[in-house]
């Protein structure tokens, strides 16, 4: 079974199981003579998110030395910043295998842990590396409401949120495109065209119908077409520019974990579970 230290498993322990207050600032004292013994240095806790040991520095108790209390032999008092060491004796303390920082703990050595606590009636039975259980040992790791007060379990959950930011800027202008074409229009001109003609035959004008006289005999308006290129300017194609919302989902997936309560119990007692 991995353990992790507290911190590592929930970065904000502090808010959300203590209420605020800081584990590693309570005090240590032996239950039986009420003599401080030293301060929780640190808590570990398994890959289930249970509790399993306090870290006690036990300071000039002990010289300085760091042991490990399980969370079953251990009474929270939440009010005065205290934890209390259930039937810790110095000798005891002195037996049990030092703890580090940088140490692995595995089976072996929780194994030496426990055998400083275990007592004749919860000696160890036929339990092994590969089988052992931590509720197998009730004593040792079973949390007492009575020794630990209210008990927060937690469970993990999935928080999908969104988040509004700018992807970027378009901007829509105009250019002016240059280019030569040819017009053609057909126009008419008018022209005046005098034909002489030769009578076939000369015949004489009768007296009084000649009328010999000068200037202008005859007009004739004379028009022609001219061409009138010009510009103008046509509404080719119109631009409506506006923005558009795609809507699309965003799946994840994560391992969640989630905390069981666990009850226990010896004999027959009758048990009300109100929720």
């Amino acid at each position: 079974m991995t353990l992790f230290k507290i911190k590592d498993a929930y970065p904000h322990y502090k808010e959300e199981i203590f209420d605020g207050k800081d584990l590693k600032k309570f005090d240590v004292y032996t239950d039986t003579t009420n003599e401080k013994i030293g301060t929780v240095y640190d808590a570990l806790i398994d890959e289930n998110g249970y509790f399993r040991y306090f870290v006690i520095d036990t300071g000039f108790w002990v010289f300085g030395k760091k042991v490990l209390l399980p969370v079953g032999r251990a009474q929270m008092d939440y009010a005065n910043q205290r934890v209390y060491a259930l039937g810790l004796t110095k000798n005891q303390a002195e037996a049990l295998p030092e703890y580090t920082d940088n140490m692995t703990v595995d089976y072996d050595y929780e194994e030496r842990v426990r055998a400083g606590y275990r007592t004749s009636k919860s000696a160890k039975t036929n339990y092994n590396r590969d089988n052992y259980k931590y509720e197998n040992e009730p004593e040792l790791y079973l949390t007492q409401a009575q020794n630990h007060g209210t008990i927060k379990l937690y469970e993990e959950r999935l928080i999908a949120e969104k988040q509004r930011q700018k992807a970027g800027t378009v901007s829509v202008g105009k250019t002016v495109e240059v280019r030569t074409e040819q017009a053609s229009v057909p126009i008419e001109k008018e022209r005046v065209v005098v034909e002489r003609m030769t009578p076939t035959g000369e015949r004489p004008v009768n007296p009084g119908e000649a009328n010999f006289r000068e200037g202008e005999v005859a007009r004739v308006d004379v028009y022609e077409e001219t061409a009138d290129i010009r510009k103008q300017a046509f509404v080719t194609e119109e631009v409506n520019v506006r923005k558009e919302v795609e809507r699309d989902t965003i799946t994840a997936q994560e391992k969640l974990r989630r905390e069981k309560l666990n009850v226990k119990t010896d004999g027959e007692p009758t048990i009300k579970d109100k929720r």
